[in-house]
């Protein structure tokens, strides 16, 4: 189907196929429609109109119901299998008013009764090819139309990508180890996400929403942020506040992605069995997407040393996890990730800062083809 044939078309260039056992009258169609232009090919059986068909770029088919080796329908469901918009006239030398109804339902574009007139076919061959031009013309549009919607919403997700990773940049100039933490974060969660079924665009929504989850401590201060060592009790609270600064900043905004990512930030600490905070929320009053968050950010915070502890092995890693199943954990989650496990290592082992000038759009590249 040519782009030009859908916004306008030459009769010079038009193929059309008439098919009539009745040699006489098919050439007798076929000089008529000869005489306004249209190139025609004349076939008298059901077989070789099917070559015709394959051989030739047949725009209209004029063929009559009843043929010797088969008949008109048989014909019109080979021409729309292999144009949906094919557009085909029947014609039968009985008025019929059952064949003619059958001919529309099944998506002929027009029936005519034998004796035939010369305006008669004309017509009905005109306004099936401009109904043929019409319907590929509207195709044509919604295509283009398609292209252009993809491709702004490619720039839009582009342009929101940049928004976050140059918001959630702001750690790393507070802490180095943060921003590996933050890229691995998103990594692990898409993973999770994507294993539990979810669409390809909540899965990329949560590898930038889970990036936000410690946005909060912009407001922490770096006394308690890198204090090594223990945190008093009421430097524990203040450190706690993190998640309702991290709402806070994140809220009220229209953008899904945004409010993931609060619901992230908010809730990422709360535990199943009620003793997070700080809502104290159980179960499944905590957002999906905040309780993969938690099993990622736990998870990552034993592995990597930070300014407080050493980093801890794998093997001792799942022992610490293990006893939080179903307590701090959502149970189904949690076991998806330990099936996740062999891929969480990879992106642990990949994803630091010891890799020379590796960006964000590089870490959240990174096994990009397992997501």
């Amino acid at each position: 189907m040519a782009a030009s044939e859908a916004l306008a078309w030459d009769s010079s260039k038009v193929h059309l196929l008439i098919v009539d056992d009745e040699p006489l009258i098919g050439r007798l169609i076929a000089r008529w429609l000869s005489k306004e232009g249209y190139a025609c090919h004349v076939s008298g059986s059901v077989g070789d109109a099917k070559e015709l068909l394959t051989s030739k770029p047949i725009s209209l088919v004029i063929c009559d119901v009843f043929l010797r080796d088969g008949d008109g329908f048989e014909l019109l469901s080979e021409a729309r299998c292999k144009d949906p918009l094919a557009a085909v006239i029947l014609v039968t030398g009985l008025d019929d008013r059952e064949v003619g109804i059958r001919a529309l339902r099944e998506g002929a574009y027009g029936y005519l009764a034998k004796p035939l007139s010369q305006n008669e076919v004309l017509i009905n061959a005109t306004n099936a090819l401009e109904r043929r031009r019409l319907v590929m013309a509207s195709s044509h549009y919604q295509q283009q139309l398609e292209v252009e919607v993809s491709a702004r919403t490619a720039d839009l997700v582009r342009r929101e990508e940049e928004i976050v990773l140059r918001l959630v940049s702001a750690s790393e100039w507070r802490d180095t180890e943060t921003g590996d933490h933050l890229r691995r974060i998103g990594l692990y969660s898409a993973q999770i996400a994507d294993a539990l079924g979810w669409s390809s665009e909540r899965v990329r929504q949560i590898q930038l929403a889970a990036t936000m989850h410690d946005l909060g401590k912009i407001g922490v201060p770096d006394s308690i942020l890198r204090k090594p060592g223990r945190l008093t009790p009421d430097e524990f609270l203040c450190m706690e506040r993190h998640t309702t600064i991290g709402a806070a900043m994140l809220d009220g905004s229209d953008l899904s992605l945004l409010q993931m990512a609060r619901d992230i930030a908010l809730s990422h600490h709360e535990r199943i069995d009620g003793r997070g905070y700080p809502q104290g929320l159980t179960g499944e009053a905590i957002p999906e997407a905040a309780k993969i968050v938690a099993i990622a950010d736990v998870y990552d915070a034993l592995r990597n040393e930070r300014v407080y502890k050493p980093a801890m092995d794998e093997v001792e890693t799942i022992r610490v996890m293990m006893s939080g199943r179903g307590e701090h954990f959502d149970p189904q989650l949690f076991d998806c990730f330990l099936d996740l496990l062999s891929v969480f290592r990879r992106i642990n082992d990949e994803v630091r800062s010891d890799h020379a000038n590796q960006s964000w759009q590089q870490a959240f590249r990174i096994l990009a083809g397992s997501v």
